[in-house]
């Protein structure tokens, strides 16, 4: 994406909680109706809609207010494709549903900064993340399989938010206790197979809410035990026993694709969220200096992800001709730091080359202040203006937020082992020399999320000394 433009001065009449004592989390007793997708799911016992007529207005502002805007958000591209497909049509209506958020013409916002970008509606945010937690409605029994990834996204969202997650760790604890099989690994659900994705959702939600006890409730041996049996021939793993391999845990040149990205396997679409977990796996491997030049080409998948960020929005799409979504803040947005490691020179101190980043940071940062915030009652972040706020994409919105709003190094590792370890983040200054200026208010900064492993800085090495001290095993 380009850089944006010089600043237009765009006019603009803007319009005149604490943890449930449950044992359990995110607890559902109830059947859910048949034909009822994810993406409608509620996290109020309310439907989304009545949460939205209930809403209370927005208090009316007369003044007339100018923001400095760059024409990049508030203009079509300068090239336009007349031919009309159905992917170009919805392409057209993102665009000019996005307009009025961009362009500070909004009227679901209050107030605007002087960038007409508004503030983070942080408390809405977090009591959104705190009934994630709490029993929810009947129609999230359907997700039963997926309720580690519910405590995950919630507690990294609330981490991001400058809440203290650790309040829910006695509940965490025994809430997973049933969920580990004496083979290893945790299930999603009760009674159910051992599943890497939920195991590593548990592990880092254990990490998250912190104490010895949290990482004593992982049977280690058992889980060493059952991973080594997942490992197969090819490098890969199985998800499960007899389970599928996902390309999210392979970490080959073979799923580099054609137009530079990286893809489940050879000759499928690359997608944006196996660029990220292929890059972080090489970055845990050994220092990415070497291991991403190793087994990728760089300059192609730089260029490929650098094709998913969209003007006039100013957020990424996951794969080629697709929509922009807001959950890729973190996919693709998450792709920079560790690629800004890889092309730091030699020496002491790895880190971003001068002031220079690879992507927009301000477009991001506008896409999910301005179109990812849900500013209803309801709270919580969003895929795109129009859609219904959820557990995902708050955690992958506030990820992207805190990526573009922070700059991270990484010491040069001592071995392979110490790799993934050593990063520091620093708050991205307000004015650079290569022009960007913070277009959010200081208010609105998220905290710092490790660029490897997607939870709060320190929490890795925290975990990693706590394990040195343990009793070995073989």
């Amino acid at each position: 994406m380009a850089s944006p433009s010089s600043p237009q001065l765009v006019s603009s009449r803007s319009p005149t909680q604490t943890p449930n004592s449950s044992s359990d989390i995110t607890g559902s007793n109830s059947q859910a109706p048949p034909g009822l997708s994810l993406d409608e799911l509620s996290s109020d016992a309310e439907s989304a809609e009545e949460e939205i007529w209930q809403d209370e207005p927005t208090s009316p502002v007369t003044m007339t207010t100018t923001y400095q805007i760059p024409s990049l958000f508030t203009q079509q591209p300068p090239i336009h494709d007349f031919l009309a497909t159905e992917t170009s049509l919805k392409q057209d209506d993102v665009v000019e549903t996005c307009f009025p958020f961009l362009s500070g013409q909004s009227d679901q916002f209050s107030y605007y900064n002087e960038h007409g970008v508004p503030h983070l509606l942080r408390e809405k945010h977090v009591n959104f993340c705190h009934k994630q937690l709490n029993p929810l409605p009947a129609p999230f029994t359907k997700a039963d399989a997926a309720r580690p990834w519910f405590f995950y996204w919630t507690l990294t969202a609330l981490s991001a938010l400058g809440q203290d997650v650790s309040v829910y760790r006695e509940r965490l604890i025994s809430t997973v206790a049933p969920l580990q099989n004496s083979t290893g690994g945790f299930a999603g659900g009760h009674g159910q197979m051992s599943h890497l994705a939920t195991t590593y959702a548990t592990v880092l939600s254990l990490a998250m809410v912190g104490g010895d006890d949290a990482i004593k409730a992982i049977d280690r041996k058992a889980m060493w035990e059952w991973l080594s049996m997942l490992k197969q021939p090819d490098g890969g793993f199985q998800m499960s026993i007899g389970g599928e391999v996902d390309g999210c845990i392979l970490c080959s040149d073979a799923g580099q694709t054609h137009e530079g990205g990286i893809a489940s396997r050879p000759d499928t679409e690359a997608h944006g969220a196996y660029a990220f977990c292929a890059l972080a796996c090489l970055c845990i491997l050994g220092d990415p200096r070497e291991t991403l030049p190793k087994y990728l080409d760089v300059p192609t998948l730089i260029s490929w992800l650098s094709s998913r960020q969209y003007a006039p929005e100013g957020g990424f799409a996951g794969r080629t001709n697709k929509l922009v979504d807001g959950c890729y803040s973190h996919w693709i947005g998450g792709c920079w730091p560790l690629l800004d490691a890889c092309l730091a020179g030699s020496g002491e101190s790895q880190g971003v080359a001068g002031n220079d980043s690879l992507y927009s940071r301000e477009a991001l940062t506008r896409y999910i202040l301005c179109c990812g915030q849900d500013t209803t009652k309801r709270g919580g972040l969003r895929d795109k203006p129009g859609m219904f706020s959820d557990g995902y994409h708050t955690c992958y919105l506030l990820v992207g937020l805190s990526s573009a709003q922070h700059k991270w190094t990484l010491q040069t590792p001592v071995d392979d082992s110490m790799a993934s370890l050593g990063w520091t983040s620093e708050t991205y200054p307000r004015k650079q020399d290569d022009g960007y200026a913070q277009v959010f208010d200081e208010e609105d900064r998220v905290n710092s999320i490790h660029p490897v492993y997607v939870i709060p800085e320190g929490i890795p090495e925290r975990v990693m000394q706590f394990c040195d001290n343990q009793e070995r095993f073989s």
